[in-house]
């Protein structure tokens, strides 16, 4: 055997054992981004319009806003649907959240597109004002350079409102407020500033919630499913030209491994989907992965997840 031979069959070989390393390498599941599965959780989710959600535990001690577009917002009247007082205006929404009395309340934002972030300085300045006990999360550089002096022109210390003493949270960190965590995952979006656009995993009452702002679809949603396996998706569905629209979002959800999803960022402006696409995301949900429960809700309606 010549020695043109002997490398050819070392380069075989290495190839080989290559390829075995990697089939018998653990997967990337339990323990790699936030344990295994949660199991026996039960959360409220209340849709507020366009791509806004409220998140809390049944007994509501435990509260997360996933983005912050309350009384401007403006997915309520293609369904014909009041806003309710709670709302409808700043003091209404403080008067709601207060009320509550919570031991800890988490305002998350995806990105600074006036329809996620339109009333986020007021919310936090009315809550903390309130007494409550609130903090924000949202991708580190927005919170540590891009809206330091938007904090400040609203009277607000971002030491003391933004988690981890005021650098927020980036791609693969970790926050924690009262009884939740947060992860910071990404979207593929644009914002304004230039600052990432993020989605998050939050853990809440036992349950891992999917929040995904604004994004198409991307293969690394595999990835997030297989590394933090969460059990319920808030998913955008709108279409138009800005995000994934009900079929994508369907392929999302099945590759999330999500065992519920609700739809949301849809019928809040002339460029996206109207009412109809809650029902579109079903079916394609029904062909794509009918064992996810989807949840379709008007905005103002609440459902108690149990996963």
């Amino acid at each position: 055997m010549n020695r043109r031979e002997v490398l050819r069959g070392m380069l075989a070989a290495g190839g080989a054992f290559a390829l075995g390393a990697c089939g018998t390498a653990a997967p990337l599941g339990a323990g790699t981004g936030g344990n295994a599965r949660l199991t026996g959780g039960r959360v409220s989710v209340r849709w507020l319009g366009g791509g806004v959600v409220e998140l809390a535990t049944p007994d509501y001690k435990q509260i997360a806003y996933g983005d912050a577009w309350f009384w401007n917002n403006a997915g309520w009247s293609r369904f014909s649907v009041q806003k309710p007082p709670e709302y409808a205006t700043s003091e209404g929404f403080a008067k709601y959240v207060a009320a509550k009395n919570p031991e800890a309340v988490l305002v998350l934002l995806t990105h600074d597109h006036g329809d996620h972030m339109g009333d986020y300085f007021e919310t936090l300045k009315v809550l903390n004002a309130a007494g409550v006990p609130v903090m924000t999360a949202g991708q580190s550089d927005l919170m540590r350079k891009g809206l330091v002096p938007d904090f400040k022109n609203a009277g607000l210390e971002p030491a003391k409102i933004v988690v981890n003493n005021g650098s927020g949270v980036n791609f693969g960190g970790t926050a924690r407020h009262g009884g939740m965590t947060v992860r910071l995952v990404p979207a593929v979006h644009s914002t304004f500033a230039g600052f990432p656009a993020a989605g998050f995993m939050l853990d809440i009452g036992g349950t891992r919630v999917y929040i995904s702002g604004d994004t198409d679809l991307f293969g690394d949603m595999k990835m997030l499913g297989e590394r933090y396996q969460p059990n319920l998706a808030a998913v955008c569905v709108g279409g138009g030209p800005n995000t994934m629209g009900p079929e994508e979002a369907a392929r999302a959800c099945q590759w999330l491994g999500v065992s519920h999803a609700i739809p949301v960022h849809y019928a809040h402006n002339a460029l996206v989907k109207g009412s109809e696409a809650g029902e579109e995301f079903r079916r394609a949900m029904a062909q794509i992965a009918p064992q996810v429960q989807v949840a379709v809700m008007k905005p103002g309606e609440t459902r108690l997840m149990q996963t």
